[in-house]
């Protein structure tokens, strides 16, 4: 589980909430259109948008944005130089039924040992990789829309509320009730966009990227595993994608 999303969004609800029980009472801060217009005109809007399949399909691939983390690099690198070493010892068929901790090498090193051409490997897995990236950025669009539709409706609710107010301007009564709308909505907007669609939408693209990243190094590791390239090479050449930072402290580490 990624704790950072997990905190950061109760955080920063949390607060908002904690924020309304010091104000008040915190039944003022509930109010029944407010939340329809919001909610309801944000879903339906961006629903109209996108299309039901991709709209339905964002909040299933940002769960895995809590649920889900990417695999270590330094362990996806030691263990592709692991059976680096032992195709080299063994040939490529040695590799399978070999235990791998990521789904993705385990359908490469599949294609390595049915013996495909290496432009056939390096293309199936590079869709796979394009049609993954898709995904995520498919759900990064549709909360980004959310982000930006949100407060949207939080105007449009506040129009709804001056209107109402200044249309019943002789019922002192009626003008408390509209004004509620005409605030809260604006309110509900800025904290759905803020504080839950925005930091979710970062998310997938910051997740999409990772992906990108780890799969796209082990494109590389099985490639130069098919080629029949040296195991330290190979190390090597993956460490390339880590930040030099820490690749250096590899290094010295190893040195």
């Amino acid at each position: 589980m990624d704790l950072a999303t997990l905190i950061g969004l109760i955080g920063a609800v949390g607060l908002i909430i904690v924020s309304m029980f010091m104000s008040g009472e915190i039944g003022m801060f509930v109010n029944g259109p407010s939340l329809v217009i919001v909610l309801g005109g944000s879903i339906f809007a961006v629903m109209a948008k996108f299309g039901l399949g991709h709209f339905l399909s964002a909040f299933k691939v940002a769960g895995k944005s809590f649920v889900n983390k990417n695999d270590d690099p330094l362990d996806l690198i030691d263990e592709v130089v692991d059976l680096a070493d032992a195709a080299r010892k063994g040939g490529l068929l040695s590799l399978e039924g070999k235990d791998v901790s990521n789904n993705f090498l385990q359908k490469g090193i599949q294609l390595l040992v049915d013996g495909h051409d290496p432009d056939v490997v390096r293309v199936m897995l590079s869709k796979d990789r394009s049609l993954a990236e898709r995904r995520h950025n498919n759900g990064s669009a549709i909360f980004a829309a959310l982000g930006d539709v949100a407060p949207a409706m939080g105007m449009i609710g506040t129009l709804i509320g001056l209107v109402a107010m200044l249309a019943n301007m002789d019922d002192p009564k009626a003008i408390g009730p509209a004004m509620a709308v005409a605030l809260l909505t604006t309110l509900y907007g800025a904290m759905l966009a803020n504080a839950v669609c925005l930091p979710i939408a970062d998310k997938l693209r910051l997740r999409a990227a990772e992906e990108h990243m780890i799969k796209s190094m082990i494109i590389d590791g099985l490639l130069a595993i098919q080629a029949g390239q040296n195991p330290r090479v190979i190390d090597s050449m993956l460490r390339t994608y880590l930040p030099e930072r820490k690749r250096d402290v590899v290094d010295a580490a190893d040195s």
